[in-house]
């Protein structure tokens, strides 16, 4: 059944396309980008020289004509002139029309493309010499014809006619005398073919030129144009090369301008998919390792385990569920790392930094045995995730317990230093090596101290991701070593919207980190 119009459309026809063009039909879509810049730019310069040598042929050919129309009105201004003046010969007004078109044809010194000549009742006389006339208008029946056909007392204006012969741009000025009955006109043509033959050459030659201008240009621009491209090509070849297992490949970069700078982009971008695909074959083999290990220690237990043992039966189930223990909570910290970089895994809310540090205090000294010490206490308050901080910084306290020993000393504080808002956690125990300082906040790595634990190494990990969200850093001091043993960790924040508070006193030992 054929589906019907839509309300206000039109049913589809069979062989009618509707819409949008698609990209192989559309013009120049077959060519590359260098093809087609090349093509605008030689359209363009194209239609840069057709305007330019069209306006200049036009206003040369509009001056030809201004000159011509100039020279015939000096022409009509002469025979006045001469008839004012009266017959040379006898000093008298002339008697006849005749003899009026005598002297102004002998008069006239006709120019290059120039002719004169007058007609008596519609026929042509003429009485220059025949070397004198540039242009012999008698001998132009069709010329003769359109000027016999004026009336008498047609004004004396230029006009143009055009016969089979050419183009004429002339003047015919009658001459009538009282008591003659005779009807004369004078004529002065300029050929207006052959004035703008010079003009048409000269615009060839301005053709001729253009046209190598244009080749020119074309030959210019191509080699500019694939210049410009060539961060492209070697972006497509470097793409092409790039395959699942090797991001290595880089593009060749040369220049300061906006397409190096595109090269520069796509390396950045090739280092950070290179780091990213790395970190994440690494994640995916680490995650593997460390949910085979609990797997394995299950399964094994579960082969060997008497269901009629009842200690046997409790002893393995106590086990399964530490081990699931253990597994969701390495779930539950990849889950944390992996919402780290969306925009809504921190919120900000207006934070009272002395009361937070009280309360991660209160906290702590639920981890075990140790001198749990406030040591300084920013009274301020701040923007910032107090959930997410609390977090961050009790993962630290935790690690100060794990790798110190029961009744010593672990210190926290907080201060602001300038505009920014410094938390930090200082233990007595074994210390970070130097070696081991730049890996210790990579996901999965755990230093030597921690082969024998059950961390997965995501603590310090999921420190750095909510310091980073916060647009701060983490970092790890080492005490001078008169100070004594352990290590000091720092939370650099930005104080965001300080506002300082009353001060209060710190309820336990305050101490210089």
């Amino acid at each position: 059944m054929p589906r019907p119009a839509r309300a206000g459309g039109r049913a589809d026809v069979p062989g009618v396309t509707t819409g949008a063009i698609p990209l192989h039909r559309r013009p120049l879509a077959h060519l590359t980008v260098r093809a087609r810049l090349l093509t605008a730019v030689v359209l363009l310069a194209a239609l840069a020289v057709m305007i330019t040598g069209g306006t200049a042929f036009v206003l040369q050919a509009r001056a030809t004509d201004a000159r011509m129309d100039n020279s015939l009105a000096r022409a009509v201004a002469a025979l006045r002139s001469v008839q004012a003046k009266g017959d040379p010969s006898t000093g008298l007004p002339f008697d006849s029309v005749k003899s009026v078109l005598y002297a102004g044809v002998l008069n006239r010194v006709p120019g290059k493309n120039e002719g004169v000549f007058a007609l008596l009742n519609g026929r042509p006389v003429y009485w220059a010499a025949p070397e004198t006339r540039a242009v012999h208008l008698e001998q132009d029946p069709d010329l003769v014809a359109a000027l016999a056909a004026l009336p008498p007392d047609a004004p004396a204006v230029a006009r143009t006619v055009a016969t089979p012969v050419t183009q004429y741009r002339l003047i015919a000025v009658p001459v009538l005398l009282d008591g003659d009955p005779v009807s004369g006109l004078f004529v002065v043509a300029f050929d207006r073919a052959a004035e703008r033959a010079g003009l048409r050459a000269t615009f060839v030659m301005y053709s001729a030129a253009g046209l190598a201008a244009l080749a020119l240009i074309a030959g210019v621009a191509w080699f500019v144009v694939g210049r410009m491209l060539r961060p492209i090509r070697l972006l497509r070849d470097t793409t092409r090369r790039i395959t699942e297992s090797d991001l290595s490949e880089r593009i060749e970069v040369t220049g300061r301008d906006d397409l190096s700078n595109l090269a520069r982009t796509v390396n950045a971008m090739l280092d950070r998919l290179e780091r990213a695909f790395g970190s994440q074959r690494e994640l995916l083999d680490d995650v593997g390792h460390e949910l085979r290990t609990p797997l394995t220690i299950v399964r094994g237990h579960l082969e060997l385990l008497d269901p009629d043992d009842p200690d046997d039966v409790r002893a393995t189930q106590a086990l399964a569920l530490d081990e699931l223990d253990r597994m969701q909570r390495l779930v539950d910290d990849l889950v944390t790392l992996a919402t780290a970089d969306r925009p809504d895994f921190v919120r900000y809310v207006p934070t009272d930094v002395g009361r937070l540090t009280d309360d991660v205090h209160d906290k702590a000294r639920g981890l075990g045995d140790r001198r749990w010490v406030v040591a300084a206490r920013a009274d301020v308050t701040v923007q910032l995730d107090a959930q997410r901080i609390t977090q961050a910084w009790l993962q630290l306290l935790a690690n100060a317990h794990r790798y110190s020993s029961p009744g010593s000393t672990v210190r926290l504080g907080s201060e602001v230093a300038g505009d920014r808002l410094l938390l930090w956690v200082r233990d007595e125990g074994l210390g970070v090596p130097p070696e081991e300082t730049a890996r210790i906040f990579e996901r999965f790595h755990r230093g030597q101290a921690d082969r024998t634990s059950h961390g997965a190494g995501l603590g310090l990990p999921i420190v750095a991701a909510i310091v980073h969200a916060h647009h701060g850093r983490v970092f790890v001091e080492h005490p001078p070593a008169n100070v004594g043993p352990g290590v000091v960790f720092v939370l650099d924040l930005p104080a965001v919207d300080l506002v300082a508070g009353e001060p209060r006193p710190v309820p336990h030992l305050v101490e210089n980190r």
